[in-house]
């Protein structure tokens, strides 16, 4: 039973793509409280996907919540980018719920942290949830920073959390307070370069990362590839 902790302590939050986990240190240390943000159609979702994937094939538990997706379409959408979740979902080694967040009385307080608190008792390694954007549209400032506050407990208390969100979702003062608050912030747009135009992924920190975080890296999302890092100086061409 020892070695098997001391096994799991070195697991990491990574997206199975080696060059981007190159980029983002070696992966996203476990225990720790994620922040994914950007524009709208910027990759938060794939990258999400890729980040249940890589864990689950690093022998995490996932327990995933989607505001995006029924639990068909989130397998059947992973499955068109090479990233077959359906054993791990029969094996209950990842859970999938979906959430309806438009139904009225669904708060980040009296939804989701119950949800959460469920997956500290049935032992889940990593929880993942996209997205928070109509939650935190719906809530003041205090909530939103009191929903990440406990995030960070959760956290603390040994459950990885990843929360991805539409950057207007917030205030300036709340994404500054939010984003210093977790362990690891990524920031997502599009942008023009060159004739093209790609996604870009800002790793603002990741905190007690393995290695050297990369600042930048452009990336596509191709069919049966799913995100496929490219050279500046391809994109710009």
């Amino acid at each position: 039973m020892a070695a098997s902790g001391k096994k799991k302590e070195s697991k990491t939050i990574c997206t199975g793509n080696d060059e981007l986990d190159k980029k983002m240190g070696g992966g996203i240390p476990t225990k720790t409280l994620t922040l994914i943000e950007g524009q709208p159609d910027s990759g938060k979702s794939v990258l999400c996907q890729h980040m249940i994937w890589g864990s689950l094939s690093n022998d995490l538990s996932v327990m995933a919540f989607t505001t995006e997706n029924t639990v068909r379409s989130l397998i059947t959408q992973m499955q068109s980018l090479s990233l077959d979740i359906l054993d791990y979902f029969l094996l209950s080694r990842l859970q999938i719920a979906p959430l309806d967040a438009k139904r009225m009385n669904q708060t980040l307080h009296g939804t989701i942290l119950p949800m959460i608190t469920k997956c500290i008792q049935e032992g889940v390694d990593l929880v993942v949830i996209d997205s928070l954007t109509h939650y935190a549209t719906q809530s003041s400032v205090d909530e939103v920073i009191s929903f990440f506050q406990e995030c960070k407990t959760f956290a603390d208390r040994g459950l990885s959390v990843v929360c991805s969100a539409h950057t207007y979702a917030f205030d300036e003062s709340s994404i500054n307070r939010v984003g210093a608050m977790c362990d690891a912030h990524l920031r997502l747009h599009k942008e023009t370069l060159g004739t093209r135009m790609v996604n870009i992924l800002e790793v603002s920190k990741i905190r007690g990362a393995a290695s050297r975080t990369g600042n930048i890296v452009s990336f596509d999302v191709e069919p049966g590839l799913g995100i496929k890092p490219i050279p500046f100086s391809k994109a710009k061409a």
